[in-house]
């Protein structure tokens, strides 16, 4: 269903718009290179960049559908149930979230956000955690009550698929090779599904990354679709695993921040724009190119 509901309509029409921006420097003026951001960090303080555009058309469905309360899961430092809660909130839903691991003796910044926002906090084991990831459908959850929405993992939705591809309906210029940084690979997934794709590179936030190329390729073929685009995942560049960093990484981004005025953090974006110039070092790109990195926001993820 494409049409907004009422509520939905009246919470994306309170987001800003999602700016390009031109990084300017030495190494890719040497190297002829164009590289732009899209700034979808900059949609809103808290839903911003890809987890409102994988949001938008499953809570879309589940409004629709007469859902009064969305069930997800996460860790305890998770952007998705960070922007769920808060979405939640906004369009009057109740919003319960499932969170891997037990209830620490402290609770961090996002899971103080996530009870300020009224979401009801489940902890459960790592192992019963696992067994969530089976659960794929919105009605699949074997415990949903009457009214209830199961949404997973990440909000790894068909329909999310098509909120992340109407990211690229905002570019106004061309250009050869989107990046973007790799969490469940959904929004890889999404953005592989618009023609405006012919070359895509994926940068895996996790260690042992290398499912995700499968994961990608059995969404596209699930959607009836091969796309067109040669596209890749870097699986090398996760410092450590999901989370983790070193003084290297945490360098980087603080200089680019220096010298762009971009804010990056340490799980994805970081990641991502640090794969994107250890690239542009090795010569990958050849001299011309007009590379597009999307900022899939997540600011928060900084208080980790």
């Amino acid at each position: 269903m494409s049409d907004l509901h009422p509520r939905l309509l009246a919470l994306q029409r309170s987001l800003a718009a999602a700016p390009l921006t031109r990084i300017r420097d030495r190494e890719l003026a040497d190297r002829q290179l164009e590289l732009w951001i899209k700034r979808d960090d900059l949609l809103h303080p808290i839903i911003s960049g890809n987890k409102w555009r994988k949001l938008k058309y499953t809570l879309n469905h589940a409004l629709h559908n007469g859902a009064d309360s969305i069930v997800s899961m996460g860790g305890a430092y998770s952007n998705h149930l960070h922007a769920l809660a808060f979405t939640g909130k906004a369009l009057g839903l109740q919003t319960i979230g499932y969170i891997r691991g037990e209830r620490p003796a402290h609770l961090n910044a996002t899971l103080y956000d996530l009870l300020d926002w009224g979401m009801e906090l489940r902890f459960v084991s790592r192992s019963d955690y696992r067994q969530l990831r089976d659960c794929q459908h919105y009605d699949s959850l074997p415990e949903l009550q009457a009214g209830q929405y199961w949404l997973p993992e990440g909000g790894a939705t068909d329909l999310a698929l098509q909120g992340v591809a109407e990211l690229l309906d905002e570019i106004e210029i061309g250009f050869d090779t989107l990046v973007v940084a790799c969490g469940t690979g959904t929004t890889l997934a999404g953005l592989l599904t618009s023609p405006l794709t012919n070359r895509a590179i994926g940068v895996a936030a996790l260690k042992g990354g290398d499912f995700l190329i499968e994961d990608v390729a059995q969404v596209l073929n699930k959607q009836g679709l091969t796309s067109h685009a040669d596209w890749r995942i870097l699986v090398d560049y996760h410092f450590g695993g999901f989370a983790k960093t070193t003084p290297a990484l945490l360098a980087f981004m603080q200089d680019f921040k220096q010298r762009q005025g971009v804010e990056l953090e340490p799980i994805y974006t970081g990641k991502m724009l640090f794969a994107l110039y250890d690239l542009i070092r090795q010569g990958y790109f050849p001299a011309g190119q007009r590379i597009l990195a999307i900022h899939t926001g997540g600011l928060q993820g900084r208080r980790s």
